[in-house]
């Protein structure tokens, strides 16, 4: 069991500066928290991700730079060495609304819970350790849901809040350290449907890297894909760099 928690701030100001400049106030909280329960043959492994981030740039006023909440759960039966019988759950969304700010007047492209996935499913694991693991789940379900105002788009029917798939997931984690002090984290997550636009996959790509300057200050970078024809015809990418405050608490793993 263990607990990550990020405080990341930033601030710019100017008067009467020649070359220009806007001021903007920033900060990002994030949280990770790690449950990982082993005993004899049994393998469970849950993490919590969930992070908010808001700036203010001067006359533009207030806007979100980050909002998410996922959570991740792997239950394992080890059947081998490093094979697990695996049944997989996710369910992520956002807090809050979104907007697109690049359109006039904004328009709204999120809310709390709209939309939000579920998704789960049995497979198989392997894993050589908490820091290498692959799953393959060719059958798993997942669910979009809506509110009544976004009816109609994330691959939701027009009318409808929920929209159900089944199809072919495909996880994998990796981290290692790059050199002294500085760690690299890989999470890929690769769905295909098969009720619909079969061949066609989904995926979601994070990589992280931390490096630490000492037990409590730490730099983070963030480089974020995802490729989802039901959210976005586009590839979606956003990338974070932010140097804060970390405190880790709970540092547990064996039961």
């Amino acid at each position: 069991m263990k607990g990550r928690l990020a405080f990341i701030f930033n601030q710019s100001s100017f008067s009467n500066w020649a070359s220009g400049g806007q001021n903007t106030v920033a900060g990002n909280i994030n949280l990770n928290y790690d449950f990982n329960y082993k005993k004899e043959n049994i393998n469970w492994d849950t993490r919590i991700i969930t992070g908010y981030g808001i700036s203010y740039i001067g006359e533009e006023g207030y806007r979100k730079t980050d909002d998410r909440f996922e959570l991740n759960t792997l239950l394992g039966i080890k059947t081998s060495p490093n094979w697990f019988l695996s049944f997989i759950g996710n369910f992520r969304t956002q807090y809050t609304k979104g907007f697109d700010y690049k359109q006039e007047p904004k328009s709204m492209v999120s809310g709390f819970l709209a939309p939000a996935y579920l998704t789960f499913g049995p497979g198989m694991l392997f894993k050589k350790s908490d820091e290498l693991s692959l799953n393959i789940a060719p059958a798993t379900a997942r669910y979009t849901f809506v509110n009544d105002f976004f009816s109609g788009k994330f691959g939701v029917e027009e009318g409808k809040n929920t929209a159900f798939s089944l199809g072919f997931n495909l996880s994998g984690y990796y981290k290692f350290s790059i050199m002294k002090n500085i760690e690299m984290e890989n999470i890929i997550t690769m769905y295909s449907d098969y009720l619909a636009n079969v061949g066609n996959v989904d995926l979601d790509y994070q990589t992280n890297i931390r490096f630490k300057v000492n037990s409590h200050i730490k730099m983070h970078m963030t480089f974020h894909t995802i490729i989802d024809d039901n959210s976005s015809s586009r590839i979606q990418f956003r990338q974070l760099f932010g140097l804060g405050v970390n405190y880790s608490f709970h540092e547990k793993v064996t039961y």
